[in-house]
């Protein structure tokens, strides 16, 4: 049952949570299309109960309809995030006076098991970049785009949605600083260094100005038809350019951002300098990346190590 078959009061409330997700909280379009089906799958559970009216939404229900996910195989990642949908839902519904109650304030998930993330080792890394500069060195404007793209994603570890979004007047080549606007409109000021510096000024003189057309407005990296570089084709950029790495993961630009991270806390930085370089909201979501530099210092005393 989509929300559209739902009976017309609870698809109506759907579409009235997603208004809120995007207007008022301003959630990206992934973020308000996960969280509004998992509303309309909800609500379907309470149609099959025999309920018709969101106020008859209590915790059993929504107990029972997690377990049913449960049951039916769904990840504790998904289960996870249906959960959290469920709490914003029932806090936005009771404020709305929908539901006498925020019965989702009281419901507890197991937490999702986070999976280390593959990186690239510091050499790996070196290899991409050094293949990368060698192939922009004959100055065809899509290589040096992807050069300064490389260097800028691995110097910063910005996502690819902050990526592409950058515009030519978010560089600060004096200071070498990127402003970036992240989730949820934060803005963060990130620095980068001298590679990314020269990538991004070739970049700049030598191949935007022979792709850039009128509608590519003020981006900093646009594609091979002129207009703004999107998500997909940057990702095809990363994957295309580590295939040339000997012995790399099948890394996407999120992978070069879990790289950046463990390069630094691996390097010396603090845990809190890495939290505000990625614009974590949580220093927790941070921690991981100090699980991958344990595990590789695991992996090394295991291959060193007599008695190991």
């Amino acid at each position: 049952m989509d929300a559209e078959e739902l009976p017309e009061p609870l698809a109506a409330v759907v579409a009235e949570f997603a208004r809120h997700l995007a207007a008022e909280r301003d959630r990206s379009e992934h973020t308000v299309r996960a969280y509004s089906g998992d509303i309309a799958s909800l609500m379907e559970h309470l149609v099959r109960l025999g309920r018709t009216d969101v106020g008859q939404l209590d915790l059993a229900a929504l107990r029972s309809w997690l377990a049913g996910q449960s049951t039916r195989g769904r990840s504790r990642a998904t289960l996870a995030r249906r959960a959290s949908a469920a709490r914003v839902f029932t806090a936005w519904a009771h404020r709305k006076g929908l539901l006498p109650e925020d019965i989702g304030a009281v419901l507890a998930t197991p937490k999702a098991r986070r999976a280390l993330p593959e990186v690239l080792r510091a050499g790996e890394a070196a290899t991409l970049m050094d293949a990368a500069a060698d192939d922009a060195s004959d100055g065809e404007p899509a290589k040096l785009r992807d050069h300064a793209l490389l260097e800028l994603l691995y110097a910063t570890g910005i996502r690819v949605g902050e990526l592409v979004g950058l515009d030519v007047d978010d560089l600060d080549d004096g200071r070498r600083v990127v402003r970036v606007l992240g989730k949820g409109r934060k803005e963060r000021t990130v620095p980068y260094g001298v590679p990314a510096a020269e990538a991004l000024a070739a970049w700049l003189r030598s191949g935007r100005p022979r792709l850039a057309k009128p509608a590519a407005g003020p981006a900093l990296f646009v594609g091979v038809r002129g207009g703004r570089l999107d998500q997909r084709a940057a990702r095809t950029i990363v994957h295309q350019r580590l295939q040339a790495v000997p012995g790399a993961p099948d890394l996407g630009p999120h992978g070069l951002r879990h790289t950046a991270a463990t390069h630094l806390l691996e390097g010396g930085a603090d845990l809190r300098s890495v939290q505000e370089l990625l614009g974590h909201a949580s220093l927790g979501t941070t921690q991981i990346y100090t699980h991958v530099s344990v595990e590789r210092l695991r992996q090394a005393y295991r291959q060193a190590h007599p008695r190991a």
